[in-house]
């Protein structure tokens, strides 16, 4: 199996187990969260995380996140506004001035900013770590950070302690216009590339309505179709992703297959176990 390493060496990341057991810790949108990251491994023999380390712009602190710190937190106060009110043209226009007036490219200011975050995310992350991209991450830069020990997946499958792990990053197109959103085509060659797996690791869920309804934001996220149609064909022991913070259901049961948000780790500080 291709598992996509970054610099770690063969048996390197391989899960610890013991007393006959595997316990695994997951997380998901991290969002600048190092200080619970740093403990997030405690107790299990490997971490998942499956992305959105960068924190951008907090939605319930808007004092939080790169957006303030280049723009102040009443212009994040009237971004927020913008965005949940839908009214997604306004909202751009708005960055667009904000960003003039800064008189920078928002390409080369953004980047510095998350080199900055991903220098101490990538730091906590424990040994073992396989990890996938969220959204709002850059996966060019991860190379650079991803130290031995973590291992980066994207559209590929390992083997944790006899069980197959298949991973898929990012997320699809939105008028939010997130870093790392690709087409439903992309996306589903990549679920598709996978085949049968014991575990779908994915930063977004599948499209059904009770799992990409955010309760807070009262919008629709968008779901993947294809994933749903992999787990309905393959009917793997579980289906695992973030991005929705608040949903309407965290836990919803396609035939065998038990889906699960693993909750917002930037507000939580928890991460969701499996064992076996």
């Amino acid at each position: 199996m291709h598992t996509g390493a970054a610099g770690a060496e063969p048996g390197e990341t391989e899960a610890r187990t013991s007393g006959g057991r595997t316990r695994i810790h997951v997380v998901s949108d991290v969002h600048g969260n190092v200080r619970d990251l740093a403990t997030a491994g405690d107790g299990a023999d490997a971490l998942i995380c499956l992305g959105d380390l960068v924190m951008f712009l907090d939605y319930a602190d808007h004092s939080h996140g790169i957006f303030p710190d280049l723009f102040g937190t009443a212009n994040a106060d009237r971004l927020v506004e913008l965005r949940t009110a839908r009214r997604f043209a306004e909202a751009g226009e708005f960055g667009r001035a904000l960003w003039a007036e800064l008189g920078e490219a928002p390409g080369p200011a953004v980047e510095r900013a998350v080199r900055g975050q991903y220098t101490e995310l990538f730091a906590a992350f424990p040994t073992p770590t396989y990890a996938t991209y969220g959204n709002v991450d850059l996966p060019t830069l991860w190379p650079e950070f991803a130290r031995p020990g973590t291992t980066v997946l994207d559209g590929e499958r390992v083997e944790i302690a006899g069980r197959v792990f298949g991973f898929v990053g990012g997320g699809l197109r939105t008028p939010m216009r997130t870093p790392f959103e690709i087409s439903d085509e992309e996306y589903a060659a990549k679920i598709e590339a996978l085949g049968e797996v014991d575990v779908l690791c994915t930063h977004i869920p599948p499209e059904i309505p009770e799992l990409v309804y955010d309760t807070v934001a009262r919008r629709f996220e968008r779901g993947s179709r294809a994933l749903l149609a992999a787990i309905r064909k393959t009917r793997p022991r579980y289906s695992l992703f973030g991005h929705v913070h608040q949903p309407l259901a965290r836990r919803v049961r396609i035939g065998p297959t038990e889906c699960v948000n693993v909750g917002h780790f930037a507000s939580t500080g928890r991460p969701w176990a499996l064992e076996w």
